[in-house]
């Protein structure tokens, strides 16, 4: 068997250990999760380590072949003008890598967190090698690359505490008795933490706002559907809608 196919056998060998032994640790994980975290880093390291490893290994594999050390050896002597080509080449994409270590490392965000950018609100899915993704209300993904976020002001409403709030609105027509239907709401929700309701607009009818805590983002979506139905059930026993 050839140097080339033994250093690539290695390698490969030693990728599918890693990319085993993570599928291990993520099993484990999911029976227990870490905090967001250590979650966060743990995902940055084991797309770095693997990605280290793979061209590692694909690399050395190459360079045992003649021809490929012979052109090596000559770009290496010119480093500068190797230095020059591949930071032009690689400069996004070695930009968004660094991004990415420093978010992992510093956490201006987490998996989980609940953020807004650029105008839009969702949540922190994956954090990549190079690209973040943010899945939003309607499940749709906004893909950011990690060098944008790492330079730019994102509002971040769970970095300090993940407990947020679901807030819903509903219209009632004017000739309505606002002050029962907003009684009638405070009951339906006096067990919920924080609760509150409230008349938050009077243009054309009556908008009334409720609002309660959640532990969480996902929990903040799950409570505002519940809420949506307990405040159609208690208006309309109420005779505010017919």
């Amino acid at each position: 068997m050839s140097a080339f196919w033994e250093h690539l056998i290695v390698a490969g060998a030693i990728f599918l250990a890693v990319s085993v032994l993570a599928r291990i640790v993520d099993a484990a994980l999911a029976r227990r999760p870490l905090p967001p975290e250590a979650a966060t880093r743990y995902r940055v390291l084991r797309r770095s380590v693997a990605a280290a490893i793979l061209v590692v290994g694909l690399l050395s594999a190459l360079l045992v072949i003649p021809q490929v050390r012979a052109v090596a050896g000559g770009l290496l002597a010119s480093s500068a003008l190797l230095g020059i080509v591949v930071g032009f080449a690689s400069q996004r994409t070695l930009g968004n890598f660094v991004a990415g270590l420093l978010i992992a490392i510093a956490q201006p965000l987490r998996i989980g967190d609940r953020v807004e950018y650029a105008g839009a609100t969702g949540v922190v899915e994956e954090i990549g090698l190079t690209y973040t993704f943010i899945r939003t209300a309607d499940q749709t993904r906004i893909v950011v690359p990690n060098e944008k976020l790492a330079s730019d002001t994102i509002v971040n409403a769970s970095i300090r505490n993940r407990e947020t709030f679901a807030e819903i609105t509903v219209s009632v027509p004017l000739a309505a008795d606002l002050g029962a239907a907003v009684e009638g709401l405070r009951e339906e929700l006096a067990r919920e933490r924080d609760a509150r309701v409230f008349v938050s607009a009077l243009d054309g009818g009556a908008t009334l706002t409720l609002r309660a805590a959640a532990a969480d983002g996902e929990a903040a979506d799950q409570l505002a559907a519940d809420l949506r139905l307990r405040a159609h059930r208690r208006l309309r026993a109420l005779g505010v809608w017919a």
